[in-house]
């Protein structure tokens, strides 16, 4: 059972028993329909990543994944997607005298769980960038399923800048999606690319003119939302294991995939609507 708390003009989705933070509302959700959109909510700070806020962001996903949504949205408020780690607890991290382990597990550790919770959630889920993705943005932008941009879309892997190594999945995501060659040139120069050399190097999928993104990006969200919800999970889900598995590996996870499949009502709809010539109308079970 879900609970909902309205926050001014946003949804916001809490499970029962959920800790709560003082930073809750920087991390947002609305639903309408089948589709939930997840909003980081720091406009003031570009949607950097605190620790509260990861935390509040792995909070919501699993609340989204427990609920009847189809699909769902990570955006950011404001001019950012998100910007990545938060500079100002960087900055107390230099002139503190905490060790750089227990900094590595009080902000790192937190912001990866972030990671992997976007992307193992068994949902579709849509990453719509209106402005830059950088640093452990960018990663967070690359552990969804899509990444669909605006004309203003930017991503970047400037870790370098602040005098840091990648984080946020990004040497995982990044080499599988340009190679490993062109993944250390973004890493090296933290060059910010513009949505299409971005669309052209694989790492956004969808690029919509800046005037229409909203419309043509809502669109495609619920195309995506009005699927076989089951089978797409399987499928996602196979797709992300076929990056470490062996070809026999994924035949015969396939072949377990859709002996699930095979079993929804989703399927027996989709081939009756084949038969008789018409749309299919799935429901998501």
């Amino acid at each position: 059972m879900l609970v909902w708390q309205v926050v001014t003009d946003t949804t916001v989705i809490f499970q029962p028993g959920e800790r709560t933070r003082m930073e809750d509302a920087t991390v947002t959700v609305s639903t309408e329909g089948d589709v939930a959109t997840v909003t980081l909510n720091r406009p003031e700070a570009r949607n950097a990543l605190s620790k509260a806020t990861a935390e509040t962001l792995i909070d919501r996903f699993e609340s989204v994944a427990d609920s009847d949504a189809r699909c769902v949205v990570l955006e950011g408020a404001g001019s950012a997607f998100c910007a990545g780690g938060d500079i100002d607890a960087m900055l107390e991290g230099v002139t503190g005298d905490q060790p750089p382990a227990e900094r590595v597990e009080l902000v790192v550790s937190s912001l990866h769980e972030a990671i992997r919770t976007v992307h193992s959630c068994p949902l579709p889920v849509v990453a719509k960038i209106d402005g830059p993705a950088f640093g452990a943005g960018a990663g967070l932008a690359l552990a969804c399923d899509l990444q669909v941009a605006s004309t203003d879309g930017q991503i970047g892997f400037g870790f370098r800048r602040v005098g840091l190594a990648s984080d946020s999945g990004v040497s995982y995501f990044l080499p599988r999606i340009v190679g490993p060659n062109k993944a250390k040139e973004l890493l090296f120069t933290g060059e910010l690319l513009n949505a299409e050399t971005a669309h052209e190097l694989g790492l956004f999928t969808q690029v919509f003119d800046a005037e229409t993104f909203e419309s043509e990006a809502s669109e495609l969200v619920e195309d995506i939302a009005s699927g076989p919800t089951v089978a797409l999970s399987h499928a996602k889900r196979l797709v992300n294991r076929s990056l470490d598995s062996s070809l026999e590996q994924a035949l015969e996870n396939e072949a377990t995939a859709q002996g699930l499949a095979f079993t929804t009502a989703d399927h027996e709809e989709g081939a009756t609507a084949f038969v008789e010539k018409r749309d299919p109308d799935f429901r998501g079970q």
